[in-house]
């Protein structure tokens, strides 16, 4: 599987995971048992959001293969910081119905996970000042509390400390990730990467898989509003 064959499942994943946790959670067809699992009834709604929940470590592995494979780290940097400060307006109107400063959209996670690896990189031969920008990093996803908060910042770091063992990522992730061994599912295309770029190509292509992102929740939120 390629980088764009990663990108397009994440995408997919991440839109149905929107669409059952923001329009299919009231509706009874989502809430019809299907069978048991252990003590617990499985319903479409369960299955669409086991199903997001392998959108994040995908974009979180295609964030640490983008961070060695740039041509300019700055530039990637900028883009992710561009589409999180685009991507607060229509994830507040969605979340909260306005402007609100007690959570922010996954951009910015992916943004702090992205300056981590810079900073893994740029403080390589000295331990002490890496540590530091590490922690502080760390400390300020608390306080700005980004999707996933801490712990999906530091699941970027990880991968990429980790990114010669699929396997080991992949046991690690049903640790870190809330939704533990169902996050964890994400390594089994993840193992399928082939290394390379695929069908996604020029800068259309690459601004639109960023767009994406804000466009798809200011569309469920226009949506859940007309209704």
């Amino acid at each position: 599987m390629s980088g764009s064959g990663l990108k397009l499942l994440a995408v997919v994943s991440m839109l149905v995971d929107h669409l059952a946790a923001f329009v299919w959670r009231s509706d009874p067809v989502f809430l019809t048992h299907l069978f048991k699992l252990g003590h617990r009834w499985v319903t479409p709604y369960f299955l669409a959001r086991s199903f997001g929940r392998i959108a994040f470590p995908i974009f979180a592995f295609l964030i640490v293969e983008g961070f060695m494979h740039t041509h300019s780290r700055q530039r990637y940097g900028w883009n992710l910081a561009i589409f999180a400060l685009i991507s607060e307006i229509p994830w507040s109107l969605l979340h909260y119905g306005g402007f609100h400063l007690r959570g922010h959209n996954v951009f910015f996670t992916l943004l702090l996970g992205y300056l981590a690896l810079c900073a893994i990189e740029r403080f390589k031969d000295d331990k002490v000042k890496m540590t530091v920008a590490l922690l502080g990093m760390l400390v300020f996803s608390v306080l700005f509390q980004a999707d996933y908060g801490c712990m999906g910042y530091a699941f970027i770091p990880m991968l990429y400390l980790l990114r010669d063992n699929t396997l080991f990522q992949g046991v690690v992730a049903c640790g870190m990730l809330p939704s533990h061994w169902i996050g964890g599912s994400a390594f089994i295309p993840i193992s399928m990467y082939n290394g390379k770029r695929g069908f996604i190509k020029g800068s259309f292509g690459k601004y639109f898989f960023y767009a994406f992102y804000p466009l798809h929740l200011l569309a469920i939120y226009l949506f859940k509003t007309i209704l």
